[in-house]
């Protein structure tokens, strides 16, 4: 089986790159991360850097605007040959330069059923609108904010008491079945 090379970008824990990283090696998902990137020093590049992935680091602030450091995130990821880029908790909104780079290969893993609540405050805004079902989207990117078409979702309750904390803890176990399950559907199309 010949595998895909899956890039992945990140904010925070990585939790769902680890879960990716283990679906493609268990073969469940035809294709390896070759690389984890961040735009800000967090712990899941050393989550990533402890299962001998290679990483990156692209500060915003290190460019002299949005553009620039979205042409050099572009081409730091084109460099390692992606089949496939993957946002997964990428708490940055990636400019036309770099979605147009990887179209029809580019997806976001969102924790809502989008189009409900998209932008960076998902979970709070389902605790706050009072919704009953809430839950996780992977989607192809586009230009709009949490927006394209849309690959694969599946729903998490909200319990009565439910803080953003424990609602996202719940979601995130949602997610971790739901991306590699996205990332197999894309890979083997």
């Amino acid at each position: 089986m010949s595998h895909s090379r899956i890039v992945v970008l990140i904010s925070g824990s990585g939790s769902n790159m680890q879960a990716l990283v283990e679906a493609c090696r268990a073969e469940v998902v035809p294709g390896a991360v070759v690389a984890v990137g961040a735009d800000r020093d967090c712990s899941g590049l050393q989550r990533a850097r402890d299962l001998g992935i290679e990483t990156f680091l692209m500060s915003p602030k290190e460019w002299p605007d949005r553009d620039a450091w979205s042409e050099a995130l572009r081409d730091e990821v084109a460099c390692h040959q992606p089949d496939l880029v993957v946002s997964a908790g990428f708490m940055r909104i990636l400019a036309p330069v770099f979605v147009d780079g990887f179209s029809g290969r580019l997806i976001n893993l969102h924790p809502s059923l989008l189009p409900d609540f998209p932008g960076a405050h998902a979970v709070r805004d389902a605790l706050e609108a009072g919704v009953r079902v809430t839950g996780s989207t992977v989607h192809y990117v586009d230009h709009l904010v949490d927006h394209g078409p849309i690959l694969l979702q599946e729903k998490v309750e909200v319990h009565d008491g439910d803080t953003e904390d424990t609602l996202h803890a719940r979601i995130k176990e949602a997610e971790h079945r739901l991306l590699p399950q996205a990332c197999k559907l894309v890979l083997e199309a």
